[in-house]
Order: C-alpha cells, then sequence, then structure tokens
C-alpha cells in the first residue's frame, strides 16, 4: 500500500512545492485537488502544456506519483457544468493520471445522472476512470454500490473515505470491504475522539482492522490522509501519518533501494526477503521505481522497452485476451521461441489471473496435441516453426475446423475440445489472428476492466504450468503459482547479487524454468536489462556479450562447450561478465572453473532443483569459495527446508549419507493438473517434495547430488523419462517390447539407448527406428542407440533388470559397437 495526501490540505505555493513535501515526509503520491484553479494559479503546473514534461519528470526522479485529480464541488451542485467534468478528464490525460474522484451530496439522482453520464462517456475513451466518493449520504456502502451499479460502467469505482463509512455509516472496515469488494480502488482515512478529528490512530478508528481488511482485497494502491484533522500544520500531519500508516500496515519506505555488493547497481527489496505479491504488483513496482531503466534490449529483433513501455504492452496485450474471452483460470499456451510475444504474452497473461501453459519449441505432433488437450489450453500463441518441428503445419492436423473459420470468432476443435483461439506471431494462418490483429482488439476493453481483474489474483493462484516428463510416460502439468515462481527467481536474483547494473544475456529457452525463472524472474526482481535471443547460437551469443556489455548468462554445459569452441571467442568482449548460471545437467567443476577464467565469471554459481520445486532448492552464493561454487550445488534457500532421508524408511540421514532429498517450503508446486494420485506420490502428507535425486549434505551445510532414484535421462539440459519414449515407440507396428536406458555421452551429459523387440517375422534398423521417432516427436527424445534383442534381462520373478541392460550398453557404447 501506498501513502498519499491532498493538494487542498497542505498549502503549496507550486507543483515543485508538492513533489519536494511528498518526498520530504516519505509519501508516495499527492492527489490534486481542482486541477483547473491549480493551473491557474502555479506557473510550473503539470497542466500547463509547456510544463507537463518537466513536471512528469520531476515525478518520476523523486519516484512519485499523482494518483488522482478530485473535483472540489459535489456533481450534483448545479452550478459545476459537465463541461467542466470533461475537462477534468482532459486534464488527467495530459498529467497521465488515470483517476478522477467526485462527490454526491444529496439524493436526487436527477441533478447528477445527467452530468455523469457524459463524464462518465468521455472517461470510457480515455481509459480514466471515475470514483464516486463514498461519503454524505453514500456513507453507507451499499448506497454507493447502487449507484455505481445504476450506471453499468467499467469506467466507474469507488473511492473509499473511511472516516465516512465508520463514524457515519456505522460501518466496520471488513463490513465496508465486502460490499464494495474490488469496486475499491481509492482509499482516503481520517479519525475522530467524542466527534472531534485527531490524528489517524490516536481516535476511535480501528486502523488495524482496516488495514487487514485491504489485505484481504490484495488492495496495493493509495491511502491518502484525510485533511480534516483541525491541523494545518504538515509537519504534524504528515509526518505523524506517513510514520503510523507505514508501522501499522509493516511497509517499508518506498524511496528506500537497497545496493549491490559493488555500490554500482540497486534492487528494492531486502535480500531473503519473501514477497507476498503477483507479477502484476512486480511489474507495477518495477515500472514506478525504474520507469526508464531498460527491461529489454533485444540485439537480433526490433524490441527495446523500458520497464514503463514494456507494462503498456503487457496492459495492452491483458486487454486483447479479454477480448477473445480470457478469463480468470483459462490456460494460454506459448508455443515459440525466446521472442518478444512470449514474454509479453506471460505476464499478460498472469496479470489478468490466467494460466501460462509453456509448450516446448521442439514438439512435434505426438506431443503437441497431448499437451493442448490434457491442459485444457483455451487459447494458443504461435510462431510457425522452430528447426524441424513446423508448428502451423501441425495445428492444420489437429485443427482441420480453421478452414473456413473467420478468425476472431470462438473456434470449436473435435481433437481439442477447450481451445478458442489461435494467434500467430510473424506469419498468417487461415482461421487465426495475426499478432496485430490481436492487439488491435485491446480497445474493446477498457484499461479498467485490466486493473479490476489484476486486482483479483492473489499470490497462491497458480500462474504458470511446466510440463515435465515423467514415470508414468506422458508428461505432468506441473501447477506452479505467483509465490513460487516470484520467490524462487527472486532468492536466485539475491544470491547472483544482480541489480540494476545488470544486463543479462537470455540464451535457454523460455518454455523452461532455466529461462522464465533462473532468468527472466530473477532479473526482473531486480530491476535489471535483459538481452534476449529467439534461440540459442554459439555466435549470436558470443556477439551480443561483446554488443551490450553483458555482466551474466545462464546456461547448460553443452552451451559452455559450443562457445568455447566456436571461432569467434576469441574475439569476444568478456570483461564486462561477473556472474551466470551453469545448470540443467551434471556440471563438471572443471569446465565451470574454466568458465570462471576464460569467460570472466569470476562468481558462477549452479542451482539444484526440479520443475516440481519452481525450480530451485539450493544454491551457491556469490561470495562464497569457487570450490564450494562449482563442487556443491550450494547450500539450501532461506524459507526452504531441505532433508536428505533414507527412502524405504523415510528416515532422516546424518551429514555424508547418500539419500534422498526431499524438500519444503515456499516454492513446492501446487500438485499436477488433473492427475491427484500422482501428485500424492510426489508430495506426501507433511507437504515434503520427494525428487528421487540421490544427495548428501556437507557437515557445513552444502548438498552434492550423486545419482537418482527416478528412471531419469538428462541429455543437453532436457529431462528425458524413458517410460514416455517407451510408449511412444510402442505405436510402431513392428515393435512389440522396448525398454529405454540412459547411456554417458561426452557432449550431452547422456543419451538414450533402445533395447527392441520386434514381432515375429520383423526386421529394422536403428535408421529406419530413429526416422520413425523424427517425425512424430521431440528430436532430442529420440534414442541415439538402438539395439534388437529376442529378450530381455530379467529376475527369477520376471522382473526386467534395468540396470543390467544400462550396463550392457554402457560397455558396448565404449568398445564402439554400439553408434
Amino acid at each position: 500500500m501506498k501513502i498519499s495526501f491532498c493538494t487542498a490540505d497542505i498549502p503549496g505555493r507550486s507543483f515543485f512545492d508538492y513533489c519536494n513535501t511528498a518526498r520530504e515526509y516519505g509519501f508516495d503520491g499527492f492527489e490534486i485537488s481542482d486541477p483547473i484553479t491549480e493551473r491557474r494559479h502555479h506557473s510550473d503546473s503539470i497542466f500547463r502544456d509547456d510544463m507537463t514534461q518537466d513536471c512528469r519528470r520531476k515525478l518520476r526522479n523523486r519516484r512519485l506519483s499523482i494518483p488522482a485529480l478530485s473535483c472540489p464541488v459535489p456533481v450534483d451542485d448545479p452550478a459545476l457544468l459537465s463541461e467542466t467534468l470533461v475537462k477534468y478528464i482532459d486534464c488527467a490525460n495530459q498529467a497521465g493520471v488515470d483517476t478522477i474522484i467526485v462527490r454526491i451530496s444529496g439524493t436526487d439522482e436527477n441533478a447528477y445522472r445527467d452530468k455523469l453520464e457524459k463524464m462518465l462517456a468521455e472517461a470510457e475513451k480515455r481509459a480514466v476512470s471515475v470514483l464516486i466518493e463514498t461519503s454524505g449520504p453514500l456513507c453507507r456502502t451499499e448506497t454507493a454500490v447502487g449507484v455505481v451499479r445504476g450506471f453499468s460502467s467499467t469506467a466507474l469505482g469507488v473511492s473509499w473515505n473511511v472516516r465516512e463509512t465508520f463514524f457515519r455509516g456505522g460501518e466496520t472496515a471488513e463490513t465496508s470491504v465486502k460490499t464494495l469488494g474490488a469496486y475499491i480502488a481509492y482509499v482516503r482515512v481520517g479519525d475522530e475522539l467524542d466527534g472531534a478529528s485527531v490524528p489517524v490512530g490516536e481516535g476511535s478508528l480501528p486502523v488495524g482492522k482496516l488495514i487487514v481488511a485491504l489485505r484481504s482485497l490484495d488492495y496495493g494502491g493509495f491511502i491518502c490522509v484525510d485533511g480534516d484533522s483541525g491541523m494545518s500544520d504538515p509537519d504534524i500531519v504528515l509526518t505523524y501519518f506517513s510514520e503510523f500508516m507505514r508501522g501499522i500496515s509493516g511497509t517499508t519506505d518506498k524511496n528506500q533501494l537497497y545496493q549491490n555488493r559493488s555500490g554500482t547497481g540497486t534492487f528494492p527489496w531486502k535480500k531473503y526477503e519473501i514477497l507476498d505479491c503477483t507479477f502484476s504488483q512486480v511489474l507495477d513496482k518495477m515500472a514506478e521505481i525504474y520507469p526508464d531503466q531498460y527491461a529489454f534490449r533485444y540485439v537480433t529483433l526490433d524490441y527495446t522497452r523500458t520497464y514503463a513501455q514494456f507494462r503498456e504492452d503487457v496492459d495492452r496485450a491483458a486487454a486483447a485476451l479479454i477480448s477473445l474471452g480470457v478469463k480468470k483460470g483459462h490456460h494460454v499456451a506459448v508455443w515459440a521461441t525466446n521472442v518478444p510475444q512470449w514474454f509479453i504474452t506471460f505476464w499478460a497473461t498472469v496479470k489478468i489471473g490466467a494460466v501460462l501453459v509453456t509448450v516446448n519449441t521442439a514438439y512435434k505432433i505426438h506431443e503437441a496435441e497431448y499437451l493442448l488437450r490434457q491442459s485444457d489450453t483455451h487459447t494458443l500463441v504461435m510462431i510457425e516453426s522452430s528447426k524441424d518441428s513446423d508448428y502451423a503445419a501441425i495445428m492444420k492436423e489437429l485443427c482441420p475446423e480453421l478452414s473456413g473459420h473467420e478468425k476472431g470468432r470462438p473456434l470449436y476443435s473435435g481433437r481439442l475440445p477447450f481451445l478458442r483461439n489461435i494467434v500467430t506471431v510473424g506469419f498468417s494462418l487461415e482461421g487465426c489472428l495475426t499478432w496485430n490483429e490481436f492487439l488491435d482488439r485491446a480497445d474493446r476493453v477498457p484499461l479498467e476492466s485490466v486493473r479490476m481483474m489484476a486486482a483479483s489474483v492473489r499470490p497462491d493462484d497458480v500462474c504458470n504450468m511446466q510440463y515435465t516428463s515423467g514415470t508414468t510416460g506422458f508428461p505432468k502439468g506441473v501447477m506452479l503459482t505467483h509465490r513460487n515462481i516470484i520467490n524462487n527467481g527472486k532468492t536466485i536474483g539475491d544470491r547472483m547479487d544482480l541489480s540494476t547494473a545488470d544486463r543479462m544475456m537470455i540464451q535457454v529457452p523460455m518454455f523452461h524454468c532455466f529461462g522464465m525463472v533462473l532468468s527472466m524472474t530473477s532479473m526482473m526482481t531486480h530491476g535489471g536489462t535483459l538481452c534476449p535471443l529467439p534461440y540459442f547460437s554459439p555466435r549470436s551469443s558470443l556477439a551480443c556479450i561483446t554488443q551490450e556489455k553483458i555482466t551474466c548468462f545462464n546456461g547448460v554445459p553443452t552451451m559452455f562447450i559450443a562457445m568455447f569452441g566456436h571461432p569467434d571467442f576469441s574475439k569476444t568482449d568478456f570483461s564486462h561478465i561477473r556472474t551466470g548460471i551453469m545448470a540443467g545437467s551434471n556440471c563438471p567443476p572443471e569446465l565451470m572453473k574454466r568458465a570462471s577464467v576464460e569467460m570472466n565469471m569470476k562468481e558462477i554459481l549452479s542451482v539444484y532443483g526440479q520443475t516440481e520445486s519452481s525450480p530451485g532448492c539450493t544454491m551457491g552464493e556469490v561470495n562464497e569459495s569457487l570450490e564450494l561454487r562449482t563442487e556443491t550445488v550450494g547450500s539450501a534457500f532461506p524459507g526452504i527446508e531441505c532433508r536428505i532421508i533414507d527412502p524405504e524408511t523415510g528416515a532422516e540421514l546424518p551429514d555424508g549419507t547418500n539419500g534422498e532429498f526431499v524438500a519444503r517450503g515456499f516454492n513446492i508446486m501446487k500438485g499436477y493438473y488433473k492427475m491427484p494420485e500422482a501428485t500424492a506420490q510426489t508430495i506426501d502428507a507433511d507437504g515434503w517434495l520427494h525428487t528421487g535425486d540421490i544427495c548428501c549434505r556437507t557437515p557445513e551445510g552444502y548438498y552434492r547430488v550423486t545419482g537418482r532414484l527416478k528412471d531419469m535421462i538428462i541429455r543437453g539440459g532436457e529431462n528425458i523419462y524413458p517410460r514416455e519414449i517407451e510408449e511412444f515407440y510402442l505405436t510402431n507396428p513392428k515393435v512389440r517390447d522396448v525398454q529405454v536406458v540412459g547411456v554417458p555421452d561426452e557432449r550431452y551429459g547422456e543419451e538414450a539407448c533402445a533395447w527392441v523387440i520386434l514381432h515375429a517375422g520383423q526386421t529394422s534398423t536403428p535408421e529406419e527406428m530413429k526416422e520413425y521417432g523424427y517425425g512424430r516427436m521431440a528430436r532430442h527424445k529420440v534414442p541415439r542407440y538402438f539395439r534388437f534383442v529376442d529378450e530381455f534381462p530379467m529376475n527369477a520373478a520376471g522382473k526386467i533388470l534395468k540396470y543390467k541392460m544400462k550396463e550392457e550398453s554402457e560397455k558396448l557404447v565404449t568398445e564402439g559397437e554400439l553408434v
């Protein structure tokens, strides 16, 4: 929550005076009463054409805002003309203010309806909100809501005058909040004792309960001090209100920023503080504190945006999604490489309470159909293709209903029953909206609708579904919340010492937690600049490092190896590089140490976790020794409990003993989508996530990963589950049975090896099996090795002995008999 004062209560000789007063007393902004009069009286008014830009700079430099303009005369006053109210909207547009507060003094609807209708018609065109104050005859909130609903306008809301509803209307804060709900867009608070005005906190108003009531709304707007206190001395009124409200609400001074270790940059939240907010609130915070800081700088595409500009793009896309019928809880899938539209769609989707579903760019039709159907995807945003995956052809095959379909109208597909919209990026497809056509629909939805939907989102709402393969065969949708991802990314950024001084190259894919959390979220919770590459290319990465003076980047080992081996490596300027994460696969300490020297990545780090833990559980810190940072996966995140247990008994094991790694805390997923049994098998009754990884903890609290319980293969940072590949190859008419194991690989860490039993009379070759896979599933999942056998090794009970197959496969690969 933020605090403000009204210029009607605090004397000021100029606009500059108001700015200095707000900053001096620790306020976040000030409400301007009667802007038309203010424009006449102050030569430096923000409402004067020649002063507008200068005044906006004054506000930005002091990290202040004008939350509202207010009309001092009741709307039903005969002397107030409709034309004057429309001029208020002109003033709001000029100053960049989106809220105007009005009052009604009587019960005669005829005295104000016509004027308000004209004002609202203009407000809707200009995306300005008009708030009716709960004062006078509207001090009973049911009456106020009745007036608001009587206009049926999305531009109309409520300014909650707490003094009036409590002392005149006789309502508790809880009652008022229940009645007003999301209509509340501004709050004015004053206190009384025995009928006399006193400073807030010294009277009968239970301010603590007020704050609790506002938190139940997830209210993040302004609370304005009611100047009707009988005191005009700002030193008393403002100082007392500022200190009291910040103390009781538990908020910190917005002007307090934290510096990185070198003192070259800042970030807005205390290190390791757990945030209780949504992605929309994170972006609002960044846009308010760092409006002119670059959020995005693409080097290969024409997209450069400050945090303030990016929020505008997000709001427009959010309105467009609403126009397509996307509601809270609906699923919006993105099937694209790291193009700007990926980031815009993510932030727009989660802003309105919908869920962003990530789609692996390597998917073919087999996997895409399953994911879009299992996730109940409502809207799909997609590019045309990536590498050997033709998304356009796949969607035409999955949705033949697109032929002849009128774009913009809801789609009804037999194979994908919940899919209603497809938006194409960079190409056209029959029956689908292009990205620009999609954005053009934003004008159909008032900005206030976006804000109202954003206000209803809670930190524990699901905002993202990442699909991870599993032992059950097909991938499972991991449901992650705002709280999961924001705090995981923030903690990672804290340990990397990220700040506004950092410029991160993003070469890892955004459909994976490595891109979305360890990269995007870690940076955007610290005010840094993102320099994304649409897809990984060692040449483009090296060029970006030099051109943008990159300070950090993340990658899997194969990316680092490719960059080391590229001819441009010796010409790259690594002098600005400071830190980065190598993860996603077993990271050889020697490779990390090489990066620390040859790439100047002196503060290189590793993170351990999995998608179900959103994803980090442990990580090193930049101020620790290189040996600790490269030879362990660090220590537990603050706020996360980590244990090593006996996988058979569940008993906690002593330090230095290998066992299963389990974790519990803010990072643990909400569950697998539509898979309650799988969720129960992964998260026990006490909330512990069972990772299936074998680790040990040192006496100093650091962790080492030594193996896996789960039958998983990690190939170049991609998790591959043999069961999924096995079930796919069973669709081949020649195959009677198949088992897949992992074998070591110098380049990718691991590769898949398939043991195949053919039906009687059938013959095949490794090349034929690979081609069968390449046409239907992601290329990285197709086994590199195939071995045709008559039977699998089994024990006396008939159980297949995969470890025997793995041992023999490794031997055959080493001896060169499997190629």
